[in-house]
């Protein structure tokens, strides 16, 4: 069995305490879920086999498997099965890998995965006390981004800050600080044209009057990022202007065996094509991709010559760039419709947005091969390449 992309929407991604504030992470699910079957309106809710979603928290609104539960906001009927998964940033890439797998064992015909992330509504959490009423103060701790109530057994180098991590790569690799601005006014240049261009009209889904983006700015120049203050360290080169933001949003994918064609109504956009997964040391987390890629492509017996897009998840401009590096291939051909430093970041969204604007991106192009990466905290990568099935025939 061969698992096929369908469809992919996804909504606006919102800044934080920005537009989607007001949205919990079940109705944005529920809303990209929508978004995506309406796409889809032959499909028979009830032939989905299984919802396989992301989500980076779990520790707020999106509790309880929130696949689950926005499956049932979205109105699919209650025998619609779902499950959570949890990688980090890449959860829903993850649930792409997850689906795609199902489909190729025979278990499912038609898979519906993505994922959602509102990093505004993450809550504040206590620690439960080992008894009743202690004596002393305890702190309320951000569920937001990064480590949180950290096991004192993890070695100190393990668990830095995730900009601290990439100050160490900047370090390692020699990463200038003009280099990662320039690269983060390509990537709002870049996004700007592509929703000038309507080149997202189709994919994306508005949500509560948001229809675009919210965190772009045609506007800024390597000369205003150059003003901005160093946000890890006094003498840093990571900057609020050459990262991603915090961000709030959803996405969705479908994906179908070949034979699913028939009953979701639709022409198969992409096949997956190959998978890759890689881990190292957890500080090193912004540098995984590059290998989970190499592995994706061998899966896929093609290499980089062929590839002809990439959809890299951008957390920081340097650890995008170590990769593009350590590929070797030309960076123009990677994220040619603006990256996560413009479009924003919410965790468990991210995978499935760079899976679905891959898709896109290859139809556009005529190019047969892509790839989409993505690094995690904690040190992991994933990696799916995908083969655009109209320049396969």
């Amino acid at each position: 069995m061969t698992a096929y992309l369908y469809a992919a929407t996804r909504t606006p991604f919102g800044r934080f305490n920005g537009a989607l504030a007001g949205t919990r992470p079940d109705d944005l699910a529920a809303a990209a879920i929508t978004g995506l079957l309406d796409r889809a309106p032959a499909l028979d809710r009830g032939a989905i086999d299984e919802i396989v979603w992301g989500n980076a928290n779990g520790a707020g609104e999106d509790n309880r498997n929130v696949g689950r539960m926005a499956g049932l906001l979205a109105g699919l009927p209650t025998s619609v099965p779902a499950t959570t998964v949890n990688r980090l940033c890449g959860s829903s890439l993850d649930a792409a890998m997850i689906g795609s797998r199902t489909i190729e064992t025979g278990d499912a015909d038609v898979v519906l995965v993505g994922g959602v992330e509102s990093m505004t509504r993450a809550p504040w959490v206590l620690p439960k006390p080992s008894r009743a009423f202690p004596a002393g103060d305890v702190t309320a701790v951000s569920t937001t981004l990064g480590w949180r109530l950290v096991n004192p057994a993890m070695p100190a180098e393990w668990t830095a800050s995730l900009g601290e991590c990439n100050e160490q790569l900047q370090e390692r690799f020699g990463v200038s600080r003009e280099r990662q601005d320039e690269f983060a006014v390509r990537s709002h240049r870049l996004a700007a044209a592509a929703w000038d261009d309507g080149f997202y009209d189709e994919l994306v889904t508005p949500v509560d009057d948001l229809s675009r983006d919210e965190g772009i700015r045609a506007d800024s120049t390597v000369e205003r990022l150059g003003g901005l203050r160093p946000s890890f360290r006094k003498d840093g080169t990571i900057t609020a202007g050459n990262a991603s933001p915090l961000s709030d949003g959803a996405s969705a994918v479908l994906l179908g065996s070949e034979s699913a064609a028939a009953t979701i109504g639709l022409d198969p956009v992409a096949r997956i094509a190959g998978r890759g997964v890689f881990a190292l040391d957890p500080q090193e987390f912004g540098y995984a991709p590059v290998e989970a890629a190499n592995r994706a492509l061998a899966r896929a017996g093609i290499g980089w010559e062929q590839v002809g897009a990439v959809e890299l998840n951008e957390a920081f401009a340097v650890q995008s760039l170590v990769c593009v590096d350590a590929w070797g291939i030309d960076p123009e051909i990677v994220n040619t419709r603006g990256g996560a430093i413009a479009l924003g970041h919410p965790l468990g969204a991210s995978g499935g947005r760079i899976l679905g604007t891959l898709a896109a991106v290859l139809r556009e192009r005529d190019e047969r091969y892509g790839v989409a990466a993505i690094c995690i905290g904690v040190g992991q990568g994933l990696a799916v390449v995908l083969e655009n099935t109209e320049a396969a025939r």
